[in-house]
């Protein structure tokens, strides 16, 4: 790269591990950052080089703009880049960045705002004529947002403007429920974004989540890299996403991604960016909001493309163009994504913590994860322990590889939604293309965890038992009514211990 060399990664667990595996490829140098809590986190145990930023709380560490400069400076940093949340969005940090000399590995802090707030980003849409959820954004008189809202009719949905991950949504089924749904997710955006701007939208019962990732060159071209359908979600948060979209025709697809290319381009957008859609069944489309960062699910683009997203960035930041024109971006087969977390599906999604004593991987598929050893999960970050990605030659193919990876995932002895996803990937209506948004949240699965319980108890028992004479390593498993099999090897022989059901 010709304007810069070291690379801070202002961000933490698997995004710092995969930022940091691409930096390296490309003989940067990356130079992580991390907090008390993460300090055995896999993305410092691979650092050549890793700074504490002290804290635990994302407040105390991640977040803290003033500290991670100072590393920055210390570290004698050229660029940063800040993955995703955190300050990723944060455009008067960027701007903090540029002006303290360093490289923004992000899109113009201009830009930024011009799409970072959901009201300013559908005003943004409006002009360049693409067509926006029902809704209303605009002046925050509470008298003002109470008629609008009738205006629109129950239910509703109330977000916060600068919003993200599902915080600060409320749904509001009826009028005696809109002043007290307003004042928590005023209060919850204030909390999580330290902004209580508040827009109103219609709730549409069956819909696809569908988003379109863009980038941006400074000479203004902006080019698309297909859509992901992100429709498998839990309390507005995504658990499963998908490339391409089962629910888009070849049409609809060609008049979503020229939309999401209309507004980037009304934005004088650089760099990555994410533009989302609702898509209704009938074939309707609205324009969501755009993020102005790369995404959580952005694997899955990257494997039906074969790009490297992140080294697109990091190109586009040193000031080249955008790498491939729109022609020669080319898509094959289908890839699908799993958020593996740390929660209780069965208990509402309550987050597990503690420490892992054991974990094990598909090594035939990709996961991008920052385990290791005896790591410890804590309650002051996000609950995501992994993301399993497959890629096959078609749909059902790359269903079937999900759920066989899924059953070859383990973590012990945390409760996680691994068999919830199982249970996702075989319903009728996943298969058929037919989950919307809020599938899973009116008509939630059962999550069958005897047997996937019983399982983690007995391969826990046995490397317990195994570890002070060797170094186990979990090769297999299999179950049958009344009985779970567990092999393990050392390297130089295999063990197998039988758990019958007493």
């Amino acid at each position: 790269m010709k304007k810069f060399k070291r690379v801070l990664i202002a961000n933490r667990g698997e995004i710092a591990v995969r930022i940091a595996r691409t930096a390296t490829r490309l003989g940067l140098e990356p130079i992580i950052i991390y907090s008390d809590a993460d300090r055995y986190s896999l993305a410092v145990r691979e650092a050549k080089e890793a700074y504490r930023l002290g804290g635990n709380r994302v407040t105390e560490s991640y977040i803290d703009a003033d500290r991670v400069l100072a590393i920055a400076r210390e570290s004698k940093a050229d660029a940063i880049h800040p993955g995703y949340g955190l300050l990723s969005e944060n455009s008067a940090f960027a701007r903090r960045v540029i002006k303290e000399g360093f490289v923004w590995i992000g899109p113009s802090p201009d830009a930024m705002d011009a799409v970072a707030s959901k009201s300013k980003a559908k005003e943004l849409a409006i002009k360049a004529g693409i067509p926006v959820s029902p809704g209303f954004q605009g002046k925050q008189d509470p008298s003002l947002l109470a008629k609008e809202a009738l205006k629109i009719g129950f239910p509703l949905l109330i977000k916060a403007a600068a919003g993200g991950g599902g915080r600060g949504i409320r749904k509001v089924e009826s009028e005696s429920q809109l002043q007290s749904m307003l004042e928590a997710a005023r209060s919850e955006a204030v909390n999580s974004f330290g902004d209580g701007e508040l827009i109103l939208e219609k709730y549409i019962e069956e819909a696809n989540h569908v988003e379109v990732q863009i980038f941006g060159d400074e000479s203004g071209t902006v080019v698309h890299m297909g859509e992901r359908d992100c429709s498998v979600q839990r309390r507005h948060q995504k658990i499963i996403e998908e490339a391409p979209s089962s629910a888009l025709t070849p049409e609809l697809r060609e008049k979503i991604t020229s939309a999401a290319v209309s507004l980037a381009r009304a934005a004088k957008y650089t760099n990555a960016g994410t533009v989302e859609f609702l898509v209704t069944p009938k074939k309707e489309f609205y324009f969501l909001e755009m993020n102005t960062r790369l995404q959580v699910e952005h694997p899955v683009t990257e494997l039906v493309t074969g790009l490297d997203l992140v080294e697109w960035q990091f190109r586009i930041a040193d000031g080249e163009t955008v790498p491939l024109e729109q022609l020669k971006i080319s898509f094959k087969g289908h890839s699908i994504q799993a958020r593996l977390y740390a929660e209780d599906p069965d208990k509402s999604y309550q987050p597990q913590t503690g420490r892992i004593e054991h974990f094990e991987f598909p090594n035939e598929v990709r996961v991008d994860h920052f385990l290791t050893p005896s790591a410890v999960i804590t309650s002051f970050y996000d609950a995501m322990l992994a993301k399993i990605i497959v890629h096959a030659k078609d749909r059902g193919t790359a269903i079937k590889y999900l759920s066989k990876a899924l059953d070859r995932t383990l973590v012990v002895p945390l409760t996680t939604n691994r068999q919830l996803l199982t249970e996702v990937l075989l319903d009728q209506r996943f298969q058929a293309g037919t989950f919307y948004t809020r599938t899973l949240d009116q008509s939630p699965l059962k999550s069958t965890t005897d047997i996937s319980e019983a399982f983690e108890t007995a391969a826990l028992l046995f490397y317990s038992r195994s570890r002070e004479a060797i170094e186990p390593h979990l090769i297999g498993w299999s179950t049958r009514p009344a009985a779970i099999f567990v092999t393990v090897t050392d390297g130089k022989m295999k063990r197998t211990l039988t758990f019958e059901e007493s």
